[in-house]
């Protein structure tokens, strides 16, 4: 069986060829310079190549630096400089989520400068010795012009045999990952080879995935997701992975599960309701799903009405949810297949094994709170990061070791742990909106009352409550400062296409008032046709507080 099926480039491997072929690539690579510790970048889309490429890198000790398609020439220039990068792999063109291709050539041209000479010497990034270019364009855009430039199927079939692959510590940093850019400053964590594989491992143990898995991985290779929850979580357990296209399409990527009869599927929220608008809307039949019935949700928390379409409609009746950042590697805590469905609607699961956690209060991180309390989450472990590259600064301000000398990466997020050990997100600490002295968060609304000591009051979902509404596809909820109450509420709505000449603002606001808290009632209500959101789909809630902000003060 394939271990690797790339479905836009009609490419299988097998486990040995997948070993054959990185060998290969890690002794081109060797000839090229590279040697252990090397950071080596690259920018591909999801592919065979990226895979040859991830193992390759491994087997020599070099470290992978995953970079967004996404980054312009500058952001690009600026994180290799910022790890003094040696060489890098890049497709001639790039393609993103719903943008046409494009070419490569003007940031080739930014990073080689001269063009005529064989011998790169970078002005714009002084430490690269080597660009590799991996032709995804079927000859579209030509590049023949840049003498240094080194082809990626060269490399690779410049010798097929067998390197010695270097003598490794656990310890050793294997990955960098750039943060996925929710805040408009991403930092470079550091990531070894104990913390992804074995964190990968246990997320497979979760799913219960065995040899007879084919899983269907739409997130991106340059992020955590694809790269460790793809790769590790598979290889680990001898499953298969599938990449529907380089980039997010939600038609291929349910035509890949069909075709390849896939078991798993992996998504973030965006993600699954664009497919599910497709099967709803008839542009792909709904058939040829009844192999599928586990994967993993992430990215943000999964509204209880998105988890029952997915039950109902795609057969994820075993979907489990994954909470993490970056920084841990990036999954802390995970659902079961057999964990109740309140579980996984209320909850993100358990700490994963050899893993700990506890709730400090944000204004004191020594003191540790109790169950049920409610404070900003810390996990320690195999899985936490050496820190960010480069960076002490912001590495002080994420990790911290207690009396006991024990390290913990402080998350940021607002959380509590019940006494059977399931933890519930309640949202970023930076998140919350505060109307009139209520905190109000986005996802699951909490107001605080006083009643002989201060108690919270759970409140139904602002955003559960509109995916509810027919005319709604997605929705996300901000706070915008307001001098009455401090902050109040805006909704961006994304309609139904069948709804998208009807749903008005005020059958928003009434749809709200009707099923929750009067205070709960949007304010704002901003009808979009899309969500700015990070290439591994992550809504970018920064974006549109300022953008609700704007529309705010032009009222």
């Amino acid at each position: 069986m394939a271990t690797v099926v790339a479905r836009h480039q009609r490419a299988r491997l097998t486990y040995k060829q997948l070993w054959l072929r990185s060998n290969a690539f890690a002794r081109g690579l060797r000839d090229a310079g590279v040697q252990k510790g090397d950071r080596v970048a690259v920018s591909l889309g999801n592919s065979a190549e990226y895979a040859i490429a991830t193992y390759g890198i491994f087997r020599l000790g070099a470290i992978l630096v995953p970079l967004n398609p996404a980054f312009t020439s500058i952001q690009v220039a600026s994180a290799l400089n910022h790890l003094q990068v040696s060489h890098l792999l890049i497709g001639a063109e790039t393609n993103l989520p719903y943008r046409p291709a494009a070419s490569n050539v003007a940031l080739l041209q930014d990073l080689v400068g001269d063009s005529e000479s064989a011998t790169l010497r970078s002005k714009a990034v002084p430490s690269l010795s080597r660009i590799i270019v991996v032709d995804n364009s079927n000859s579209r855009v030509d590049y023949s012009g840049f003498k240094s430039l080194l082809q990626y199927n060269e490399l690779v079939d410049s010798s097929t045999d067998a390197i010695s692959a270097e003598i490794l510590k656990n310890s050793d940093i294997i990955n960098i990952q750039f943060t996925s850019g929710t805040t408009s400053n991403p930092k470079a964590a550091s990531l070894t080879h104990r913390s992804i594989l074995n964190n990968g491992f246990s997320i497979g143990e979760r799913m219960l995935l065995s040899p007879e898995d084919r899983v269907c991985c739409p997130p991106p290779l340059f992020h955590c997701f694809g790269c460790v929850l793809g790769y590790m979580a598979t290889a680990t357990h001898g499953s298969a992975i599938v990449f529907p296209n380089e980039a997010f399409d939600a038609e291929h990527t349910l035509k890949a599960v069909q075709e390849e009869q896939c078991t798993a599927l992996y998504g973030v929220p965006t993600m699954f309701l664009r497919e599910l608008d497709l099967l709803t809307s008839g542009q792909v039949k709904h058939e040829g799903f009844q192999y599928l019935r586990t994967g993993i949700a992430a990215g943000s928390s999964i509204p209880a009405e998105l988890m029952r379409r997915l039950h109902r409609d795609l057969n994820l009746t075993q979907l489990t949810i994954c909470y993490g950042m970056t920084e841990s590697s990036p999954v802390s805590c995970m659902t079961t297949t057999d964990d109740p469905i309140e579980k996984r609607i209320n909850t993100v699961g358990r700490l994963l094994p050899h893993v700990e956690a506890k709730v400090v209060d944000p204004l004191d991180r020594t003191k540790t709170l109790g169950v049920d309390e409610r404070g900003e989450l810390a996990v320690s472990g195999y899985l936490v990061m050496k820190g960010y590259w480069g960076d002490d600064a912001r590495t002080k301000e994420a990790m911290g070791k207690d009396t006991d000398g024990k390290l913990w990466l402080y998350t940021g997020d607002e959380a509590a742990i019940d006494a059977d050990g399931y933890v519930q997100i309640t949202g970023r600490l930076k998140d919350l909106i505060i109307r009139g002295g209520e905190n109000i968060h986005p996802l699951e609304v909490r107001a605080t009352y006083l009643v002989q000591v201060w108690k919270y009051l759970t409140v139904l979902e602002i955003e559960n409550c509109l995916l509810s509404h027919k005319g709604i596809s997605d929705v996300s909820v901000v706070g915008v400062k307001d001098e009455k109450y401090g902050e109040i509420v805006a909704v961006f709505v994304i309609k139904n296409r069948s709804a998208a000449n009807s749903l008005t603002e005020k059958e928003v606001r009434e749809w709200v008032r009707d099923r929750m808290s009067k205070h709960l009632v949007p304010k704002h209500v901003i009808f979009v046709d899309t969500f700015p959101k990070t290439a591994s789909g992550k809504v970018q809630k920064f974006l549109l507080r300022e953008e609700a902000a704007k529309l705010a003060s032009a009222v």
